[in-house]
């Protein structure tokens, strides 16, 4: 999530509450996750188990609950609870603040778009040129939408991410964690209905250029989707995950989070994808595997009561 301005790094710690431990002059330009940071941006940890990893990560700025080394040109913000610190800088910079229309004040729509009754458009929201957006689209705050983008009916842009704190200092319970970042969706890319596509944690979930979507589709958040990929009905992407240019998604394929699907590849219809796969091949199955391998496996498996009877008779 970046801020509008830089914001003095004083300013952050008296918000929040913290102590600075090194240089106290800088100012942060954001507040990210650990896989979405760069340069000036804020980070949390509250876990040893991670301390150096964010330490080490292209974040300048600390939010952290012990007092460690770190490099000369970092700084900690050391406070009790970390987590509790980033819900109240991002509900600070980036407030809830309930839509009194259907078309915010705030919103900008570009030549030629049309917005149709019944469509909700929020807050913060850029429409581009030739846009078509269909009765009962909702865009959420802040999103981005590209010149001639379809976006059908039903369809939900910047939904919060489904993504929870998990806390066991008394009962399991989960926590909200707060969704300051935005869907950006490219030119040229058309979603079908009732489609959801949730809004970064704290980066920007992106659907690349030309890349079409059939209805029933959800996108998690911080995912991005390459340029003209081609997803069918009912496919789930989960979160953080990276689809890589022209890949093909049929009907009810899932895939799990954290992973990259390469340049190219197809993956058949109600496969399940848990890791990674390379560019430029077919997949089937679950776990999804190379198409032809799969097949070749199928075949065999239908053979096994024939070989069994040759082996064993009809014992």
């Amino acid at each position: 999530m970046r801020f509008e301005k830089a914001v003095p790094l004083t300013e952050i710690a008296r918000l929040i509450g913290a102590r600075i431990v090194g240089n106290s002059g800088g100012a942060a330009t954001g507040i990210n996750e650990i896989h979405k940071v760069g340069e000036g941006d804020l980070v949390f940890v509250d876990h040893p188990k991670y301390y150096q990893k964010c330490i080490n990560s292209a974040a300048t700025y600390i939010i952290i609950n012990q007092e460690t080394t770190f490099p000369p040109h970092k700084s900690l913000l050391l406070v009790d609870e970390p987590f509790e610190a980033y819900q109240t800088i991002v509900s600070h910079y980036r407030p809830f603040t309930p839509l009194q229309k259907n078309i915010s004040d705030t919103a900008t729509i570009g030549e030629g778009s049309i917005v149709m009754p019944g469509a909700v458009i929020g807050h913060h929201v850029q429409i581009g040129k030739g846009a078509r957006i269909f009765p009962n689209a909702v865009i959420m705050d802040h999103c981005v939408i590209g010149d001639n983008v379809i976006i059908q009916s039903g369809t939900v842009i910047g939904s919060d991410a489904f993504y929870y704190n998990k806390k066991t200092n008394r009962d399991i319970h989960y926590k909200k964690m707060l969704s300051g970042g935005r869907v950006v969706i490219e030119n040229d890319v058309e979603i079908g209905a009732n489609c959801t596509i949730d809004r970064g944690v704290s980066g920007d979930t992106v659907i690349g250029a030309g890349t079409k979507m059939d209805n029933l589709v959800h996108i998690g958040h911080d995912t991005v989707v390459g340029k003209n990929c081609l997803f069918a009905a009912q496919v789930g992407v989960a979160g953080a995950t990276t689809i890589e240019d022209e890949v093909i998604l049929w009907g009810q394929v899932g895939v799990s989070k954290t992973l990259t699907i390469g340049k190219g590849a197809e993956v058949y219809a109600q496969s399940g994808v848990p890791a990674s796969l390379a560019g430029g091949k077919k997949y089937f199955g679950s776990p999804a595997e190379d198409a032809l391998v799969k097949k070749k496996e199928l075949v065999w498996m239908k053979r096994l009561p024939v070989l069994w009877e040759k082996v064993f008779g009809n014992k």
